[in-house]
């Protein structure tokens, strides 16, 4: 199998925000909802899609990101207000995603398909970057998890300037448990939020922590109570409107002194993609098993193990 990418971040691209009126138009796997009052866009993974980044996923996330810019700029012909603040979220209930498409993977890895496992990993890292750099907009960027944020998942919630959790939302990197490593911006990220080898150490534990652990350690920034993380982000937002150039200023000039540049996270999935295709079938089998434990636990409709059952 080969995956097959499209190009996410050309600006000649029309793929998705058809930016008219300054209003995002619908997408297959994104429900978009524009807050005025707030100057908000908040983008989440709808109830009926994909609980892991799926390549249809992904490609939506990066249409809709690519577009961006044009979506800025028809509000601002528009008279209307530019929006200063993104939210990435999930109305899949339990989840804010599980990560990488692990079926894509066993099948790549079997077929020893280097070119599909870099393509994908590529396209993780260009929507993860984005996030990063708040789509190089004067915007603040927010992840709201509400449920598991797992491998991938969790990869692309530290992507963002400012985390917010529900109090039952947990967060883990298991790649190790199948002998693998995240490779999508974990250690650059983590890195970034906490000293290296704490972040070395929790990718190596495999372990899964808790919102208010993830608080402690300086990961998440604000807990809220369970059914109350969209009031918690609007709150902040309330409060953080009059300071907003300040804020937008301080996260760019976090970029600067610490920047986790595209160029590295580029390099990692390199290490990423040779990594995997050194596993053997016994670490295959154990990816199988964990996708289909996640999705049991869940009560969630997952199609990736029957997807490589066969093998």
């Amino acid at each position: 199998m080969t995956f097959q990418t499209k190009p996410a971040f050309s600006r000649d691209t029309d793929s998705s925000i058809a930016a008219q009126n300054g209003e995002p138009t619908p997408l297959t796997h994104l429900d978009q909802e524009i807050d005025e009052a707030n100057a908000a866009l908040w983008c989440f993974i709808r109830r009926d899609s994909h609980p892991y980044f799926s390549a249809s996923l992904l490609h939506d996330v990066a249409a809709m990101q690519t577009a961006m810019p044009r979506l800025q700029a028809a509000r601002r012909d528009a008279g209307r207000a530019p929006l200063r603040y993104y939210i990435s979220g999930s109305r899949i209930p339990g989840v804010f995603n599980l990560g990488g498409d692990l079926a894509l993977f066993i099948n790549a890895i079997r077929a020893n398909d280097r070119q599909g496992l870099r393509a994908y990993a590529r396209l993780c890292i260009e929507v993860a970057y984005n996030i990063h750099t708040a789509f190089h907009l004067p915007m603040i960027t927010i992840s709201l998890v509400q449920g598991e944020a797992l491998g991938g998942g969790f990869e692309a919630a530290l992507s963002a300037d400012v985390i917010v959790a529900e109090r039952s939302a947990r967060f883990g990197l298991p790649e190790v448990l199948f002998n693998l490593f995240p490779g999508m911006g974990a250690m650059g990220f983590l890195s970034r939020r906490m000293d290296a080898a704490r972040a070395e150490k929790m990718i190596l534990s495999g372990r899964v922590y808790t919102a208010a652990e993830m608080e402690t350690m300086g990961i998440v920034d604000i807990v809220a109570e369970d059914g109350f993380g969209e009031e918690a982000v609007r709150d902040y937002i309330a409060h953080d409107q009059r300071r907003h150039n300040a804020h937008y200023a301080i996260c760019q000039a976090r970029r600067r002194v610490n920047p986790v540049t595209f160029e590295e996270l580029n390099d990692i999935t390199d290490l990423w993609v040779d990594a995997a295709l050194r596993l053997e079938e016994s670490d295959l089998r154990r990816m199988a098993r964990l996708v289909s434990a996640q999705a049991r636990r869940l009560g969630i409709t997952d199609t990736r193990p029957a997807q490589v059952a066969a093998e």
